[in-house]
């Protein structure tokens, strides 16, 4: 009878852990593909992308997200896909050297925009401001 029991047991948990197993793998959801990311990952968090443009942007230059995106054609909103700004590709290039600066001086192994372990990020220079003072030092 023991066995007959432990049997009946073992097969209710391995079907339970299927079950379980199944349900978690189904629920996970997509993750997010976003269009024309050159610098950052295309698969991105929804939450670290956000992170990145509220911290390192809006924060580092004190800006918002309009002076690096283009409005939108039917005047509703941002379109976050167009490059017309310059500043788009401006912002690009100098999220490049400061990954560049930061695995070149500082020898990190991963200087991803939006990495706390970042040494040089765009607050170092731009301390806020949209355009850093290189003539002075000062802003």
């Amino acid at each position: 009878m023991n066995v007959k029991i432990n049997r009946k047991l073992c097969v209710i948990v391995v079907l339970g852990a299927s079950v379980t197993c199944t349900a978690a793998i189904a629920n996970k959801p997509e993750p997010v593909h976003y269009e024309n990311l050159k610098v950052l990952p295309r698969d991105i968090s929804s939450h670290d992308l956000q992170s990145i443009m509220a911290d390192d942007f809006e924060d580092g230059l004190g800006v918002t997200c309009g002076f690096c995106h283009a409005n939108a054609k039917d005047g509703h909103g941002l379109d976050f896909v167009s490059d017309a700004k310059p500043e788009k590709e401006i912002t690009r290039q100098m999220m490049r050297m400061t990954i560049g600066i930061n695995k070149k001086y500082f020898k990190l192994k991963h200087p991803g925009i939006g990495n706390q372990a970042l040494v040089v990020s765009c607050i170092t220079c731009h301390k806020g401001q949209p355009f850093p003072d290189a003539a002075t030092g000062n802003n």
